[in-house]
């Protein structure tokens, strides 16, 4: 048997590696487009690749998940972090977990990981071709048994299964040769972004961390915790990276102009903030108001607030009138911000949308629409926050599609010491 896995990225290797581990039997041949392999994992967490996050109950990581986290679900109790954690230690790799949660390799280096991935395919002989792009697919028909792919340079090749991880795009033409196939297609738009500010002086703050921060999407309804990074284009960092992928489509259908609400205190109400003022009163009086601050901002940060709020940076901390203190609290929790585009970064893209989870099973990743075809990674509607999440979701769907394209159609594998 021979099945055909196209695209070099984390789900490609990973459901590559699991085919030839499950069964040494099968012929596989991993197709990718361009000259290189694994980019994402390459670059991701700053060179350090976010592996995956310590989350191990499935119940509580689907909820990382602003898209098809409830297909996940099951998925995980079969391959989710714990499994990850023990198949990258087989190989070599040992993971450590950081205070939030996210996993890397001890290493600090991608590297690690891609040595790994590299090592296991060249070991379990998955079969890796260059410059292959593939350009249709055509199901087993009265005309030719098997898959029938043609390439990109007009070759032709055989497959008896399919498996599809091209991972996502934010151009829906590129699903087009999978609509061809009968598959319905989520339309896709970019998730997790930052926020562009042109018209916004907070900008001059560049490289400032403010943590944490809450920051609520007005008009969505939406609202995310955790560090901001202040950039010379707007705002990133977590709080925003996770807002971007709960508020995706929010924020494709207002064009990427929309207002956000920081409250700079991480979700202190108003009341709080002023009774901790009244609380440090006495020891802050004789002050100037820019040495005056009882929340521990960053030292730039503060006094940007205090400049939005009209409050001269030398003012004495007693003699400040209460209506400069009222606008200075509603500055805290309440500030405002004109969000006007968004950045994206190429080799770090993930996508909202893509192929229908309605259409493919939520053990296997077969398609219910051809069988003997399967989908892994990003390609299918799956997406999560940031912090290992969608790496997870790669090595989840491309273990279990891998195992499943080894096997007889409808046959559960049963998970060796070996297999991904």
């Amino acid at each position: 048997m021979h099945v055909v896995v196209i695209g070099g990225g984390a789900a490609g290797f990973f459901a590559s590696i699991a085919i030839r581990e499950c069964n040494p039997a099968v012929r596989v041949t991993l197709l990718e487009k361009s000259d290189k392999v694994l980019s994402k994992v390459r670059i991701s967490g700053g060179g350090r690749c976010n592996v995956t996050h310590a989350c191990p109950e499935p119940n509580k990581l689907v909820h990382h998940y602003p898209r098809g986290g409830k297909a996940l679900r099951k998925a995980f109790a079969l391959f989710g972090p714990k499994e990850t954690i023990a198949w990258f230690k087989r190989e070599g790799v040992e993971l450590k977990t950081e205070a939030d949660g996210r996993m890397f390799p001890v290493s600090d280096d991608s590297a690690s990981v891609v040595d790994a991935l590299l090592l296991a395919a060249e070991r379990a002989r998955v079969e890796l071709r260059f410059h292959a792009a593939v350009r249709s697919i055509h199901p087993p028909s009265l005309a030719h048994q098997g898959f029938l792919l043609t390439l990109a340079d007009g070759s032709e090749m055989h497959a008896d299964r399919v498996v599809i991880t091209t991972g996502g795009n934010a151009k829906p033409a590129a699903y087009d040769w999978l609509a061809a196939l009968g598959q319905d297609i989520i339309s896709p738009v970019p998730s997790l972004f930052t926020f562009n500010m042109p018209d916004e002086p907070i900008r001059a703050l560049m490289g400032v961390v403010v943590d944490p921060v809450r920051v609520r999407l007005l008009g969505a309804g939406l609202e995310s915790t955790g560090p901001l990074l202040i950039t010379h284009w707007g705002m990133s960092g977590p709080a925003i990276l996770k807002l971007s992928a709960w508020g995706a489509r929010f924020a494709h259908e207002a064009g990427y102009s929309f207002t956000i609400q920081v409250n700079w205190l991480g979700g202190m109400n108003e009341q709080v903030v002023r009774e901790r003022l009244i609380t440090n009163a006495e020891d802050l009086s004789r002050k100037n108001a820019i040495n005056a601050d009882p929340f521990h901002l960053p030292k730039r940060h503060w006094a940007f607030l205090l400049e939005k709020a009209a409050i001269p940076p030398d003012m004495p901390w007693g003699q400040l009138p209460h209506r400069d203190r009222n606008r200075l609290i509603d500055l805290l929790t309440n500030d405002r911000y004109q969000v006007s585009g968004k950045t994206t970064f190429k080799d770090e893209f993930v996508t909202a949308g893509g192929v229908d989870l309605a259409q493919v099973d939520h053990l296997t990743f077969e398609s219910k629409v051809i069988p003997g075809l399967y989908f892994a990674g990003e390609v299918l509607d799956i997406d999560g926050v940031t912090g290992g999440f969608n790496f997870q979701a790669a090595w989840t769907t491309g273990a279990l599609a891998g195992r499943a394209a080894a096997t007889d159609r409808g046959q559960r594998t049963k998970r060796t010491d070996r297999t991904p």
